[in-house]
């Protein structure tokens, strides 16, 4: 299967968007770590973007980050940290002010109505997700805030749960593909999965269930943003 166009099905949310820039403050220069594909580093700033693995390979002598930012952010992309509790430390020793991360509470994936259907992909996003209280402790020294971001209708973000109210975009192959859950099961369960919503949709089952998240303008599930601010 080919590659799913990343302009059709991750991109940019806008209130997404907004959240982090606001979440950042005044922040001139900004550290934007190992983020994920899609962009969320503010416009109008000075970002400088590096990959999680190659900024914990820094040695801490390096000027260029001992320099120091105003803030540091990162988006969808702690489940991909090596070491979570050295690249957070290492992320507090170059920046002032806040650190800010667009991640997934691991232990509200599964409220999701999609573990009815596929519990297999819900349980393993899970597992891919740090616990808030482990990243809350790497910063223990900061004051660490979790607030519930809530999920537009429209999103155009594509992860499974941006389609809280439109179950019909998961039966796309493509869509599917875009979001990085699908590809932690195996191919059979991923089937038995979709069959299991198409089955759903169409004999009115999902509606019956869930009909009502079809006209809410925003659904508030597992995505969160931390904020970490110096003490």
């Amino acid at each position: 299967m080919s590659a799913p166009d990343p302009e059709k099905y991750r991109r940019t949310e806008p209130a997404f968007a907004r959240a982090v820039a606001a979440a950042l403050g005044d922040a001139r220069t900004v550290l934007d770590v190992g983020s994920s594909a899609v962009s969320y580093a503010p416009t109008g700033r000075e970002v400088t973007t590096i990959d999680a693995a190659a900024f914990a390979d820094q040695p801490d002598a390096d000027a260029a980050f001992d320099a120091g930012f105003d803030a540091a952010l990162t988006t969808f992309a702690l489940d991909r940290w090596d070491d979570l509790e050295h690249g957070l430390a290492e992320v507090r020793r170059v920046t002032r002010g806040p650190i800010v991360a667009l991640t997934f509470d691991p232990d509200r994936v599964g409220d999701s109505w999609l573990a009815e259907y596929a519990p297999e992909v819900t349980a393993a996003e899970a597992r891919r997700w740090p616990a808030l209280s482990r990243i809350a402790d790497a910063l223990g020294g900061d004051t660490v805030t979790s607030t519930p971001l809530p999920i537009p209708f429209t999103c155009v973000d594509g992860f499974s749960e941006a389609y809280y109210a439109r179950p019909e975009r998961l039966l796309d192959a493509a869509a599917r593909q875009a979001d990085p859950a699908w590809a932690a099961v195996d191919e059979m369960t991923a089937r038995r999965s979709v069959a299991a919503l198409r089955t759903a949709i169409e004999s009115g089952e999902w509606d019956r269930r869930h009909g009502a998240l079809r006209v809410r303008p925003s659904y508030e599930g597992s995505l969160v943003l931390v904020t970490a601010l110096p003490a």
